[in-house]
């Protein structure tokens, strides 16, 4: 941890109680313990030989838990919610062990108070695929821990008002005690923070979810935050590639783009990505968005090689996990069918599909396409190696 978080940590607890500025010292004492353990090159290819076919698929798809009960059925996000779909039953075990997914991403709806999502989050470790588990937990209006009464949590206004400080320890102080308490929890992931750079007013989905409109101010809150998720034992995502600040429509509902030219992007939305790329970011989150005068195309960036391999991988360098965003958002689902979506991201790039509205269609599809040789084995294989690399860092 650097000198400078550790100073700032300390003037905000230099007037508490001698017992929690020992509980203070002891934490920060034990802090790195908690930090996940690289796996070996060797480790991870034993692991991936003794895999079949379909448990390396399963590894590259993460879902909500209602994907792994096959009894409920949905159309619109609304239904979900009187669900409250909050442990695992007896559906969730079978459908797990046909179709072995690599993570399970929780919602506002499946998390009531603090004892039953320490025992939903154990239940779900225990499925046979051991999944890891995911939440969206970025502070302020997106955080389905934190605006629940029943937490004893502190809540962030906003990513924006922390980046209207100027001052990154803020964001750090942010990352490190939203991943103190999602480890408290069970969790091993959050996707946060969001890299996006806020710079069209008009925009409906980021606002001030992003810290600045400014990249230079944004792109040391974006690591700060991340260290900060570290240091408390949690895995963060930058999203969403190549950057959803300069849109107006909302991907969840249909179709958004971002008209800016690569270079252009260059000089704002590349400036936190980089940074977080620089850090070392395992896992950055796609945006649905077209970029069509990068593209050429109106191809959501989820499924554009384009940007996910020229761009992405080889002008930026990045070597980590890709993840989608849910592909079950309308931006996907009214042009694509599970399966094509599914198909199509892997062969654009990315590592893991998330959230897609049919599971077992989309499961079904990366097998096929294997079997027939659309996609080949050994690109799954480069997948699964970055999967497992970062799961068997947190055994």
């Amino acid at each position: 941890m650097e000198i400078i978080n550790l100073v700032f940590l300390a003037k905000r607890v230099a007037k508490l109680s001698p017992v929690i500025m020992l509980v203070f010292t002891l934490l920060l004492s034990s802090c790195k313990d908690d930090d996940p353990t690289p796996a070996s090159p060797d480790e991870v290819e034993m692991t991936l030989k003794q895999m079949t076919l379909r448990e390396k698929i399963g590894q590259m798809f993460f879902v909500r838990p209602e994907t792994l009960d096959t009894t409920i059925h949905w159309k619109e996000y609304a239904e979900l919610m009187p669900l409250e779909l909050q442990e695992v039953n007896d559906c969730m075990k079978k459908v797990d062990a046909k179709y072995p997914v690599g993570g399970v991403i929780l919602f506002a709806w499946n998390i009531k108070d603090e004892s039953q999502l320490v025992q939903f989050t154990s239940q779900i470790k225990a499925l046979k695929s051991k999944p890891l588990l995911c939440i969206d937990e970025e502070g302020g209006r997106v955080a389905r821990i934190a605006n629940n009464d029943r937490f004893p949590v502190k809540k962030f206004e906003s990513m924006a008002a922390i980046g209207a400080t100027g001052e990154p320890q803020e964001a750090y102080y942010c990352g490190n005690t939203i991943g103190s308490y999602l480890k408290k929890y069970g969790f091993d992931i959050d996707f946060a923070p969001v890299a996006d750079v806020n710079t069209n007013p008009e925009n409906v989905v980021i606002g001030a979810r992003a810290f600045s409109d400014d990249p230079a101010v944004a792109a040391p809150m974006v690591v700060n935050y991340l260290q900060g998720l570290k240091d408390a034992g949690i895995t963060g995502c930058i999203k969403h590639f190549p950057g959803h600040g300069d849109t107006k429509a909302d991907t969840h509902f249909g179709y958004a783009s971002s008209q800016k030219t690569w270079k252009e992007m260059l000089q704002c939305e590349m400036v936190t990505f980089k940074a977080g790329i620089q850090w070392g970011s395992q896992i950055i989150m796609t945006a649905h968005i077209g970029a069509p005068n990068v593209t050429g195309s109106d191809v959501p960036s989820t499924l554009s090689p384009i940007i996910l391999q020229d761009k992405l991988r080889g002008e930026l360098g990045y070597q980590n996990i890709i993840i989608t965003d849910a592909m079950e958002m309308g931006a996907i689902t009214q042009q694509y069918s599970s399966a094509e979506a599914a198909v199509g991201s892997i062969q654009a790039g990315v590592d893991i599909v998330l959230c897609p509205k049919n599971m077992t269609e989309a499961f079904e599809a990366v097998v096929k396409a294997v079997e027939q040789g659309t996609i080949t084995e050994a690109r799954i294989n480069e997948s699964v190696r970055r999967i497992l690399k970062l799961k068997m860092s947190y055994q």
